[in-house]
């Protein structure tokens, strides 16, 4: 297994030699980094974090939201440079090796195929609560039509269509936070205790240390989906300046949605109060008077999940058609129509969406539980990789700029030492994870995941040297 990358046999891959096309804009790079980090992990997973650690949960989301603020400016330093539809595939296989590349790409494909089948499921059981004359499956079915008829019709379209749809979440959360404020500043008069009655229930961090820890496991991953800002950069109009412009502002105001909106619920709604907790942007606007709040919020669920779903067929296929650009996927995986879309990659990935649905109502529970483990912790896989590349990646980075006479776009804060600190971070991730239950079969499955990814790199190989697939370029 090549352990180190050949800047001979590995030069930098560029955006412009990928024949796909560049439609999208800086407003789409950044809504859709919006409405992808913005789904219903937040609108429905956030009371379960806050009934683990209490209203410190809000350090728990500080310290995972530092860890990706510091991740995603890595990963959008390499993307400003060196635009790739294979995005931190691409940087781990310069960086790291052909085995790096191959590893996170499908690694990113499955994740993303898995959670595809899981949002579906979501939203059909949400829309059959709303008509129960229409099945399920039909709901499913017309999902999967539809958004991946958008993902095919062209690049720009897919970009307006998450445009409005992230608009419309981000409406929603910034409608809770004026709701929520006026509450707090007695504007709104409601029943109960502002901050919550802490005193009562415990204090700031009634679970102490472990349970900031514990909520720290809890809310770790709640930021994935923000990455695919970098995989669609290459189809920008201007992918190194697209990528630059739209992370600068994404992350910040991702940390202050979700932290906002936590503090509002901490502020507001006791953290032992299981049924508030249950749905809390709910119980929050009830609690303002808003008498259709509960329908209100699975409307937004809806549109969050469908925004995830229109999001990831996109990472999907240009993943899968970047893998095969790399020979690491079969050659028609690479075919583009005269919309400049990877068509066949597209097909394969709604296709494997549908298998994934059906998995969710078939499988045994035992069976679908070890297939969304593996998925739980892949992103930290993912950001693991990511920040290993950025290591080795910058010193090259910036005597490809000193030799092109011009600075580089953007550049992570205080390399190499914030690198390390992050590194350290999410190894100490990994230590907690596997300091509990639930995380840890997390761990355990999506290391079996992997093992099983980079057998079949290994069992490639011998075919790869034989048809000199290993000598492929990136651009």
């Amino acid at each position: 297994m090549t352990t180190s990358p050949d800047p001979e046999r590995t030069p930098a891959p560029t955006g412009a030699a990928e024949p796909l096309a560049h439609g999208l804009r800086p407003r789409h790079l950044t809504m859709m980094g919006l409405g992808s980090a913005i789904g219903a992990g937040l609108f429905l997973g956030s009371g379960e974090a806050i009934a683990t650690a209490g209203p410190a949960v809000l350090v728990s989301y500080a310290i995972a939201g530092a860890i990706v603020v510091a991740v995603m400016r890595m990963l959008a330093e390499m993307a400003s440079a060196l635009p790739a539809s294979g995005s931190f595939s691409v940087y781990a296989e310069v960086a790291l090796g052909r085995w790096a590349g191959f590893l996170l790409g499908w690694l990113y494909w499955f994740m993303l195929i898995m959670v595809l089948g899981v949002e579906v499921t979501g939203v059909a059981e949400i829309v059959a609560g709303w008509w129960p004359a229409v099945p399920q499956w039909a709901v499913a079915g017309a999902v999967v039509a539809v958004f991946g008829a958008i993902n095919l019709i062209g690049v720009r379209q897919f970009g307006e269509a998450e445009f409005w749809f992230a608009l419309i979440k981000v409406a929603a959360i910034v409608a809770f936070l004026a709701v929520g404020v006026l509450i707090v500043l007695g504007v709104i008069p409601v029943a109960g205790s502002v901050l919550g009655d802490w005193a009562a229930h415990g204090g700031f961090a009634p679970a102490g240390v472990a349970g900031v820890a514990a909520g720290l496991l809890a809310v770790a991953f709640a930021f994935g989906g923000i990455e695919i800002v970098a995989i669609a950069a290459a189809e920008a109009r201007d992918p190194r300046d697209a990528v630059a412009r739209a992370t600068r502002t994404i992350l910040w105001r991702i940390l202050f949605f979700y932290l906002g909106s936590v503090a509002i619920i901490v502020a507001l709604l006791p953290w032992d109060d299981a049924d508030a907790l249950t749905s809390p942007f709910v119980a929050v606007l009830e609690m303002a008077g808003f008498g259709g709040a509960a329908r209100l919020m699975e409307v937004v669920v809806v549109l969050a999940l469908l925004s995830a779903f229109n999001a990831q067929v996109y990472g999907t296929s240009r993943m899968l058609f970047s893998l095969g650009e790399r020979r690491d996927a079969p050659a028609p995986t690479t075919r583009v129509s005269r919309r400049e879309v990877p068509w066949v990659a597209v097909l394969v990935s709604v296709f494997f969406g549908v298998v994934a649905v059906l998995l969710n109502w078939l499988l045994p529970e035992a069976l679908l539980s070890v297939l969304l483990n593996a998925v739980g912790s892949a992103l930290f896989v993912v950001w693991l990789l990511i920040t290993l590349s950025q290591l080795r990646l910058r010193p090259r980075l910036e005597a490809d700029a000193a030799r092109a006479g011009e600075p580089m776009r953007l550049r992570m804060w205080g390399y190499p030492w914030l690198t390390w600190v992050t590194l350290v971070a999410l190894v100490g991730l990994a230590a907690l994870m596997l300091s509990d239950d639930a995380a840890r079969a997390q761990l355990a499955a999506t290391a079996g995941l992997v093992l099983v990814i980079l057998g079949a790199f290994l069992v490639r190989r011998p075919f790869a040297r034989r048809h000199g697939w290993d000598d492929v370029r990136h651009g």
